[in-house]
């Protein structure tokens, strides 16, 4: 997790996304539109990580910001 990250949820956030489609997920812990940016990063030196989808299909979103495969959940959650 990035210093200065807090942890937004202890679960994955399971999303529909679209092919080809980009999405933006909040690393800092601090966006209202969790589990994507909206802006809210500004000053903590943590920012975005984009995410294109290869295919429409359902993808698990990391809640807790400790996965170490950002922006997919790794089960790192249930470590905490």
């Amino acid at each position: 997790m990035p210093k200065g990250s807090q942890i937004a949820q202890k679960s994955p956030y399971p999303i529909e996304v679209t092919e080809g489609k980009s999405y933006f997920w909040c690393a800092c812990g601090r966006s209202k539109r969790q589990p994507f940016c909206d802006g809210s990063h500004k000053e903590t030196g943590i920012e975005p990580v984009k995410y294109v989808a290869e295919s429409s299909k359902k993808v698990f979103f990391c809640g807790c910001k400790q996965t170490a495969k950002p922006p997919l959940c790794d089960g790192s959650h249930s470590k905490l």
